[in-house]
């Protein structure tokens, strides 16, 4: 520390002292720090322009009191406090330690031969203080690599070469940080023996081209899917097309927190235990946010206990790939892919060379590279305050991307939803006359039908002549429009406010029907009976018509027990094969023919 503080106060010294920039000799602060380092002299020879100045050190030692000097020669000479009594062999070494004290006027006399030589000698002097004994050895320097600063959407993944307030790509403020990359030598996409082995036996020899018919022939239907049984099991296999297709990649995605861990720790145990149909199979679970004893106590939790799977906790894919190959897993669950990294690739684990893009969030996010890359893309959604959960599909190379798994959050982990329309609807109670401006309607998303509640409220006098959740305004006008002009009601004068329950958006039209009858109920306060449900859509004329799966639609309100269903005219001919049981379908042609078969007392 002594050392130190002498250098910065000689430091501080030669810089504001010195304001003529002349030279100045270092011995003038003998006491403190004593250098031949040319770095600190602009005159480095002797008059006579061939004497040499070794390079020396002098420090001060804090507990001997005396100083301690070290030069070039790795001499190291010790002198008490009587340094620079008078003697001879002092004031040699004096004179040495002594810098700037050659006049510039001998210099001048020196011929344009011996400026070129000192010129050199000064030059290496300068480059032997920096990687020599000088002060490049003292305080470390070394030569910085070079860099540049790209401003990175931490949304998106995006780049900018300067900042900007909002992300040009994604349209987010705030989400520009700036990133140094330096330029370093590394070894890019290398060969890598381990990643370069192959689980499946090829031979190199055998493979050529193959004919269409004669790709799947001689194999079983059993082999070409892993299956996944139970309510569980069959609920993933729905959105997956029918199950894991060996040797497949699945990228499942969602909101931090909503369930995708657990998802995978059951699919796991479910592949691990096998069942009864199915023999149990190596399953290796791979974390790289959690401990092994945390999984474990999750498992725990949801009564799992499968013997064939295995758990690891590591985010090095080549260590990973090394550890489980001897246990030559049929499925690897990797949770989750921006916690693991690949040493040959340069970037951290989770950035856009490394996983893709995932956010924060666990959106595939960016250039979307492992979106192109995996065989299927799931998307686990759910709000925070209700405890249901959706598995759709957004890529699906082996299935359909219109399916939906529907869950519920529970102890013991997702359990399967039988009814889904229990979701949307209420307990409705015919007798009461507060319900009036409710009605129901049919939607489709994927391959099954949802029974979804639409609220209606018409108040004669208010500030706010219209307001809509979950439907689209411009549909919602249009429909209100309908009414006013081809039914005759005088809804003019209304304020009218439209509601889907539990946050869900409409978009099809087959909802048209409900939302009018629900505006009709209100308006005529008029409680719609229980048990009735609306399937059609709306023309500008009031007429009604028919929209897509009229089948799986009347079929889904038949199988929950309602008793009679709203539809085009059109419908009603087409399916009368369907066994519908005790339901009835009534047809109508118009806006009119629904308010005098609904709205009229018997």
């Amino acid at each position: 520390m002594k050392v130190l503080r002498s250098i910065c106060f000689t430091h501080n010294l030669f810089l504001h002292r010195n304001l003529s920039r002349t030279p100045v000799s270092l011995s003038s602060f003998s006491r403190h720090f004593h250098s031949s380092n040319p770095r600190f002299a602009l005159n480095s020879l002797e008059t006579d322009g061939t004497q040499t100045t070794p390079h020396v050190w002098t420090a001060h030692e804090g507990l001997t009191g005396g100083l301690s000097t070290s030069c070039s020669r790795q001499e190291s000479i010790t002198q008490g406090n009587e340094l620079g009594s008078g003697d001879e062999a002092d004031a040699d070494s004096e004179t040495e330690r002594t810098y700037g004290k050659a006049k510039n006027a001998n210099l001048s006399d020196v011929d344009e031969t011996q400026k070129a030589k000192g010129n050199t000698e000064l030059m290496s002097r300068k480059k032997a203080s920096v990687n020599g004994s000088g002060l490049g050895d003292m305080f470390g320097n070394k030569k910085k690599g070079k860099g540049k600063t790209k401003w990175v959407c931490q949304n998106c993944g995006h780049s900018e070469v300067q900042w900007w307030g909002v992300c040009r790509s994604c349209d987010r403020s705030g989400t520009m940080e700036s990133v140094l990359e330096v330029e370093t030598k590394n070894r890019g996409l290398e060969y890598s023996e381990t990643l370069a082995r192959s689980w499946l036996p090829k031979d190199a020899g055998d493979v050529e081209p193959v004919r269409l018919i004669d790709v799947n022939r001689g194999v079983e239907l059993t082999d070409y899917r892993i299956p996944l049984l139970g309510p569980f099991g069959s609920e993933v296999a729905r959105v997956l097309g029918g199950g894991l297709v060996p040797g497949s990649l699945v990228l499942i995605g969602g909101d931090p927190g909503v369930g995708k861990s657990t998802l995978l720790l059951q699919m796991a145990a479910l592949i691990a235990e096998g069942h009864n149909c199915d023999q149990p199979a190596c399953v290796v679970y791979v974390s790289g946010e959690e401990s092994v004893i945390q999984i474990s106590s999750r498992a725990e939790r949801m009564k799992i206990g499968a013997n064939e799977l295995y758990l690891y906790a590591g985010t090095d894919i080549e260590d990973i790939l090394v550890k489980i190959q001897p246990l030559s897993p049929r499925v690897l669950i990797v949770d989750s892919i921006q916690t693991v990294y690949l040493k040959e690739v340069t970037g951290s684990a989770g950035g856009l060379s490394q996983a893709g893009h995932v956010t924060k969030a666990g959106d595939i996010a960016g250039p979307r590279v492992l979106e192109h890359i995996v065989d299927a893309v799931l998307y686990l959604e759910g709000e925070k305050c209700s405890s249901h959960r959706l598995l759709r599909s957004v890529k699906n190379r082996f299935g359909s991307v219109d399916e939906l798994g529907i869950f519920e959050m529970s102890q013991l982990g997702l359990q399967t939803v039988l009814n889904p329309s229990e979701m949307f609807l209420s307990d409705q109670n015919s007798d009461s006359e507060f319900l009036a401006g409710v009605a129901v309607a049919v939607i489709m998303d994927g391959s099954r039908a949802f029974l979804i509640e639409i609220q209606a409220l018409c108040v004669s006098s208010s500030t706010v002549s219209r307001h809509v959740n979950g439907i689209q305004e411009s549909r919602a006008d249009m429909i209100i429009s309908v009414l006013a002009k081809q039914a005759g009601l005088k809804i003019q004068e209304n304020a009218v406010f439209l509601n889907v329950v539990s946050g869900v958006s409409l978009t099809e039209t087959a909802g048209d029907l409900a939302i009018a009858a629900s505006i009709c109920s209100s308006f005529l306060e008029f409680p719609i009976p229980s048990g009735v449900a609306f399937i059609g859509e709306i023309g500008l004329g009031g007429e009604l018509r028919m929209v897509s799966r009229m089948d799986k639609r009347v079929s889904t309100v038949a199988k929950l027990g309602y008793k009679k269903c709203i539809v085009p005219e059109s419908a009603v001919n087409s399916l009368a094969a369907l066994d519908l049981g005790e339901m009835e379908m009534i047809g109508c042609n118009d806006l009119k023919g629904v308010i005098n078969t609904v709205f009229t007392k018997n």
